[in-house]
């Protein structure tokens, strides 16, 4: 594949542009499963994005990297996120000379807005050189933490100036809600100011949803009472009929068991915990999806649905991690924000009901089992039930209406992002020196329904965290940590559960060696 270059030039002049060029939101949420949603399974309400799938396209076989950041690298940089940030981590910041997608939109006319979790900077440096006012964005409201409370977010600021003051002495604030409300506030300012107005703008969402700590309203909260009472085992099985009725998994591919160290449902000693542990999480997702059709009801009372192209993703897989009382960080209090400064309690403790901001807790293993239905592992892994994420895309102009509902199986990497979107936007690729190669490609054809020369990237690698894997073809190497690799077919194989690896060593050998040269060309420490 000949790789588009970072460096861009216009392919037409502003004047023509402006007219023609069309809006992007893209709208990513946090450490959510590939089922969750209720249009690819999932028993969660998500009537907004079930509606913005059924204008738009779904795809089936969506990759992402296994955290919240090196997901959020590639999808702003169109690169590895090893090559992104200075030194492989979410503080070092994204390097100077990778040029992010707010800055080469910047070139076509855009203005460009985000509201919510940044997490590619160090949250000591509000106004450091990788806060996103810096990196392109000409208005940002956000944290920079990985996590946020989100009744009393530790580190929200616009424009890198604290706004503690927000949810001080405010019992109606949300964080979800606040992401939303900052997000129509810039398209009001845009819309509104002669300089902007007739200009394409990029808005860049990204909701704190559904990562821990398991913090929602309460009225959310109420509305899945029970809905989780069969347990994780029936309701794994129940979503894997819907996955496989609805074609985003591929019907011949077996449910993966429970993890091993999760007891089977009816042997479950904290039933009533564990299920409002379930609940409150669906609340997030739930609110959320609400919020997602504010900003779908805005576009279209103002006339800019049909010329805007609106992406839903998610960071990585649902997290499995339980958390003990002693995980504590900068990011929490050792009190609620309430006038009697009621203590609050870090830790997965059964006595005490996740939901409110005195409680600090995550979902675990068996809910995040249900939430990767029907795949292996979790966040943090490089199996399919770390990386595997929905992708909607809802372009009406572009898209028309007899293929609205479509569902894509074409294989796609987040990192194929930015190269797609700066194709829409007009831009044209010119060979210019200083910058980095771009290691995504644009699937602009497939979205506009012309994908006949269209054809996925022969290779894609990973590595972060408890995960390396690669994926040549069909065949898929993986390990876990420093383990052994595992070899799996995933066309025949997809939730990766007949090992191959002892059978076909040379097979192993030669997807081991793609692999090390990938991690030794994208290794850009030091440098």
């Amino acid at each position: 594949m000949t790789r588009l270059f970072v460096s861009l030039v216009l392919a037409f002049g502003f004047s023509g542009l402006f007219g023609s060029a069309p809006n992007i939101v893209i709208v990513i949420s946090d450490d959510m499963g590939y089922s969750d949603l209720g249009c690819y399974g999932g028993e969660i309400d998500t009537p907004r994005l079930d509606q913005l799938a059924d204008r738009g396209l779904r795809f089936s076989n969506f990759y992402v990297n296994n955290m919240c950041w090196p997901t959020r690298a590639s999808l702003l940089t169109g690169l590895y996120p090893k090559m992104a940030l200075l030194d492989g981590s979410s503080k070092g910041g994204i390097r100077a000379n990778a040029r992010i997608l707010p800055e080469m939109l910047r070139k076509a006319g855009y203005r460009s807005y985000m509201a919510g979790k940044w997490h590619l900077s160090d949250p000591a440096q509000p106004h450091g050189p990788s806060a996103p006012h810096k990196r392109g964005f000409d208005r940002s409201y956000s944290t920079y933490h990985g996590t946020s409370d989100f009744f009393a977010p530790v580190d929200l600021n616009l424009n890198g100036e604290d706004r503690d003051y927000e949810w001080q002495d405010n019992p109606n604030f949300y964080y979800t809600d606040a992401i939303t409300d900052y997000s129509l506030k810039f398209l009001d300012e845009h819309r509104s100011s002669a300089q902007t107005r007739d200009r394409p703008f990029f808005l860049y969402v990204a909701y704190n949803a559904a990562h821990w700590p398991l913090h929602a309203k309460p009225e959310d909260i109420a509305a899945y009472k029970g809905r989780f009472s069969k347990g994780w085992d029936a309701l794994r099985r129940e979503r894997h009929e819907r996955m496989k009725d609805l074609g985003v998994v591929n019907a011949d591919w077996e449910l993966s068991p429970r993890n091993p160290e999760v007891p089977a449902w009816k042997d479950e000693p904290h039933k009533d915990w564990m299920e409002r542990r379930m609940e409150v999480y669906a609340a997030q997702v739930t609110c959320m999806d609400r919020n997602i059709g504010r900003i779908d009801d805005y576009l279209k009372a103002h006339g800019l649905r049909e010329n805007t192209i609106v992406i839903y993703q998610q960071d990585n897989g649902g997290c499995q991690v339980e958390y003990p009382p002693t995980r504590k960080g900068s990011w929490t209090r050792s009190h609620t924000t309430d006038g009697n400064k009621t203590p609050m309690t870090p830790g997965n403790l059964p006595e005490i009901m996740p939901g409110p901001q005195s409680s600090w807790q995550s979902y675990g293993y068996g809910w995040a089992n249900l939430s990767n239905t029907p795949f292996r592992l979790y966040k943090q892994h490089d199996h399919e039930g770390g990386t595997r994420s929905p992708l909607i895309v809802s372009w009406p102009d572009a898209i028309g209406k007899k293929r609205w509902g479509g569902l894509r199986e074409e294989r796609i990497h987040v990192m194929d992002m930015m190269p797609t979107l700066l194709e829409a936007a007009g831009l044209s690729v010119a060979k210019e020196g200083g910058s980095f190669d771009l290691e995504g490609q644009s699937f602009l054809s497939v979205i506009e329904g012309d994908s006949g020369g269209w054809e996925p990237q022969e290779a894609l690698f990973w590595q972060h965290n408890k995960g390396r894997a690669a994926r040549v073809g069909d065949w898929k190497l993986v390990a876990v940590g420093k383990g052994p690799w595992e070899l799996y077919h995933l066309s025949e194989d997809g939730t990766e559960l007949n090992d191959l690896a002892k059978r076909m060593p040379e097979k192993v050998k030669e997807l081991e060696k793609a692999w090390e040269a990938w991690n030794k060309r994208t290794d850009l420490s030091g440098k």
